[in-house]
């Protein structure tokens, strides 16, 4: 991975000497990408667009400030997901610049002994905190690293007496442009389709992980990320929008001691706003009249619902189980006044935490404190278990060593058991994993971990998802020890995850329909010309030994087992395209089912409505269409107009080669609410479709069938919905799926009215033709892991 480091007058000699570390190649790099880059000079999903700094002048600005100044340290040593650098830049006093060492001390008592950590703060005030500034994580909202780069070059060549001040109390960490592909693209998510600011609890891309990597090492106090473009919530007199949130709060925090500082900065990020009012411009375009503004809206103060904090999906949301004092701040505008917006906001919260240092970081520390003594005052006794046991199945443990490192990627502690024990009846055998949860991040491991709750009756909207499990989810065990058991199990750190798999005996070799690494495995060996065959259950492979074979096998982290005969219909490599949604509503919806199946181990192609009503789908073999609707409309606004049909001709073209495609034998599947919708409309199913409210989504309980459609899943087991389907009148079509016949069928999450969903089909296939209906969300943002062999079941299916 390239790193380039830049520190003041040193900078421009290392920017021509990109570091590589020993392990790896050097990574070709074009030295000309900022000068062939096609960047979009603003986007129509903005009402407004300004002469915003285009991504490839970002790396000559940080150039030109380094320049001047012995104060900044700039790193590259990250890349997006289409391979664009992410900017780190560090901003210090330069004679401090060895109290580094202070807080890299501090952070280490933080999460080892809390009271050493709060007494060495007393010792020591000319310590430092870190704040990180996060810069436009969605690339449409361009105000947020224009404002950081304006940050930047004012705290790395200022002189006046504010600046100093806020340098001998603060570390800055910059995150400048967050979303590089966003910012280049001019669209709100990255190059893989998927929205940033919806992946810190997956964490599927490298944007997201970078962030993580930069919160992990610096520990920030203050959590700044900013978006926009939020004029109206406030009235005229309040454009912005800055946090803390509305209810319902994640049960998993220590959100007394967040609730301490959160509402006062945000107030002191409003009066910085206020009191250089007139400063701003009030363009023409804006329609906010900046000069007469008395405040911002703050969600916590100035509402009863809807801007909630409850799920970790969110960057700051996410920061607040580090510790951190998170804030989402919404820009009015999309011009230069709401850069200024943003830069005042800044400056008012180092102010406050100038003036508070003392006592915030002490309280941050204290939610480190309660997490290793087990001490959680604020919490219903027994909310917090003792810890979690994590089972390894044999066979195919990917799962579960997925969700380890997962966890301790994110800076929780797991161990292993030395020996075998028993739990509640039940036998673990030595190597067992164990999250014990008496440590200084126990909320970000619990909330991870936990089975989540219904919110439902507790407040009456959400603004996105209320509940994300990873255990239901992604396809492992997490078995609860209660609070107050006798639970007392020797074990070792777990500093690494073993994960080769094996190949045993000669062969012909069973594999299991049980993860997503089972499947790419499977189609790992049809693409190496291996026969492999499917009985409807699991898939056999008819082969002898070889060291071809064992090298997949290992890279698949299972174990593979010889077996007396083969079974099943041959598999082949399927030709699969899936309808590319290109932004609709700000988001591409496909997005998270394509990333599923190209983990699965499928070769997949992006076909628009547009192509594929001119074109048709040629030689494709399966065809998905999962998303929203409107796909298939073409009475788009203009943003989305680029991205749909043009008129009535190319719809009817639309339908006539689906239709025609599905008539030659092609098999065709809808995933989710819009995409059922969408069968329905182009004649492909009678069934009735019944959806939920926009802001229904959740875990629920369904019962599966026992056949190939469904392999793989218990017979009642799990499934996650987001906008929620069910299908009835259903006589010409198998039913292969439904929600579970009990009122409880919903396990987590919020989903109003939801009793006539109860024992209804949510998986279907119709009869005369090759379509399959999964009204299950089972792609969701990369994140359901455990349901995506829905979608392979689905292709294997005769």
């Amino acid at each position: 991975m390239k790193k380039t480091v830049m520190t003041g007058m040193a900078a421009i000699t290392m920017l021509a000497a990109p570091l590589t570390t020993a392990a790896e190649a050097p990574k070709w790099h074009n030295v000309n990408v900022n000068e062939t880059l096609q960047e979009e000079d603003g986007s129509l999903f903005n009402s407004e667009n300004y002469d915003f700094l285009k991504y490839s002048k970002v790396d000559d600005k940080l150039q030109e400030i380094a320049k001047q100044s012995n104060r900044i340290t700039v790193e590259s040593s990250a890349e997006s997901s289409g391979g664009h650098d992410l900017y780190t830049v560090t901003i210090s006093d330069p004679s401090a610049k060895g109290k580094y060492g202070y807080q890299k001390s501090l952070r280490k008592k933080m999460f080892k002994n809390p009271e050493k950590a709060q007494a060495f703060i007393e010792k020591h005030p000319d310590f430092k905190v870190p704040v990180m500034i996060n810069a436009s994580i969605h690339g449409t909202e361009f105000v947020g690293s224009d404002a950081a780069l304006q940050l930047i070059e004012r705290f790395a060549t200022a002189n006046d007496q504010q600046t100093k001040e806020l340098l001998e109390n603060h570390i800055l960490i910059f995150n400048v442009v967050a979303n590089p592909d966003g910012r280049i693209d001019a669209t709100r998510f990255n190059s893989n389709g998927i929205d940033l600011n919806r992946d810190f609890i997956t964490q599927s891309q490298a944007e997201t992980k970078h962030t993580v990597e930069l919160i992990k090492e610096w520990n920030p106090m203050v959590f700044l990320d900013l978006h926009g473009y939020v004029k109206g919530y406030g009235g005229p007199g309040h454009p912005g929008l800055i946090e803390p949130c509305t209810p319902p709060h994640n049960p998993n925090y220590e959100y007394d001691l967040f609730s301490k500082w959160a509402l006062d900065q945000a107030e002191a990020m409003e009066g910085s706003i206020v009191d250089n009012r007139t400063d701003y411009e009030n363009t023409n375009t804006s329609g906010v009249d900046y000069q007469s503004m008395t405040g911002t809206y703050i969600p916590q103060r100035d509402d009863q619902a809807g801007w909630d904090d409850y799920p970790p999906i969110f960057t700051p949301m996410y920061a607040m189980y580090h510790g951190a004092y998170g804030y989402t701040l919404e820009a009015p505008t999309n011009d230069w006044d709401g850069v200024q917006w943003h830069y005042d906001a800044v400056m008012g919260a180092l102010e406050f935490s100038n003036d508070n240092k003392e006592q915030m970081i002490k309280d941050q520390i204290e939610v480190f404190k309660r997490g290793i003594q087990f001490d959680h005052p604020y919490h219903k006794e027994g909310f917090f278990p003792q810890a979690y046991i994590l089972p390894v199945d044999e066979t195919d443990p990917t799962a579960t060593e997925k969700a380890v490192e997962h966890l301790m990627f994110n800076d929780i502690e797991v161990s292993e058991s030395k020996k075998a024990f028993e739990y509640d009846g039940v036998s673990y055998p030595a190597g067992t994993y164990i999250v014990d949860m008496s440590q200084a991040k126990a909320g970000l491991a619990n909330t991870m971990l936990w089975d989540g709750e219904d919110i439902t009756d507790i407040t009456p909207s959400m603004y996105d998802i209320s509940a994300w499990n990873l255990p239901e989810l992604w396809g492992f065990d997490a078995v609860e020890v209660e609070a107050d058991s006798s639970f007392n199990v020797k074990t070792n750190d777990v500093n690494k995850v073993k994960a080769d798999g094996k190949l045993i005996g000669n062969g012909p070799y069973v594999i299991p329909n049980s993860s997503v690494k089972a499947i790419h495995l499977v189609n790992s060996l049809v693409k190496n010309g291996f026969k492999v065959t499917m009985d409807g259950e699991q898939f056999y492979v008819d082969a002898n030994k070889s060291p071809e074979l064992r090298k997949l096998v290992e890279a698949s982290g299972i174990t593979v087992k010889s077996v007396e005969g083969v079974d099943g219909e041959p598999l082949t490599s399927q030709k699969v395209a899936i309808l590319k949604d290109g932004g609709m509503n700000k988001a591409q919806s496909h997005a998270g089912t394509l990333l599923a199946l190209e983990r699965l181990g499928f070769d997949v192609q992006e076909v628009t409505p547009r192509e594929l009503a001119e074109q048709g789908l040629g030689d494709t073999d399966v065809f998905f269409y999962s998303g929203t609707s409107s796909l298939i409309s073409y009475n788009n606004w203009s943003a989305n107009a680029e991205f749909g049909l043009e008129n009535e001709a190319q719809y009817q073209a639309f339908k006539e080669n689906i239709h025609s495609f599905v008539e030659d034998g092609g098999k065709y599947i809808a995933v989710g609410a819009g995409a059922s919708d969408a069968a329905k409309q182009l004649g492909l199913t009678d069934v009735t479709v019944h959806k939920g409210s926009y802001n229904s989504n959740g875990i629920v309980r369904v019962n599966y069938d026992s056949g190939s459609l469904t392999s793989g899943y218990e017979e009642t087991d799990y499934g996650f919905v987001y906008r929620p389907v069910w299908y009835t009148d259903v006589e010409g079509a198998d039913v292969h799926a439904t929600y579970k016949d009990s009122s409880n069928f919903f396990m987590a999450g919020h989903w109003e009215d939801r009793a006539g969903a109860q024992g209804q089909p949510v998986i279907i296939k119709e009869q005369e033709q090759d379509v399959t209906l999964i009204g299950l969300e089972a792609g969701f943002r990369d994140h359901t892991d455990y349901l995506f062999r829905l979608f392979s079941n689905a292709i294997y299916t005769k």
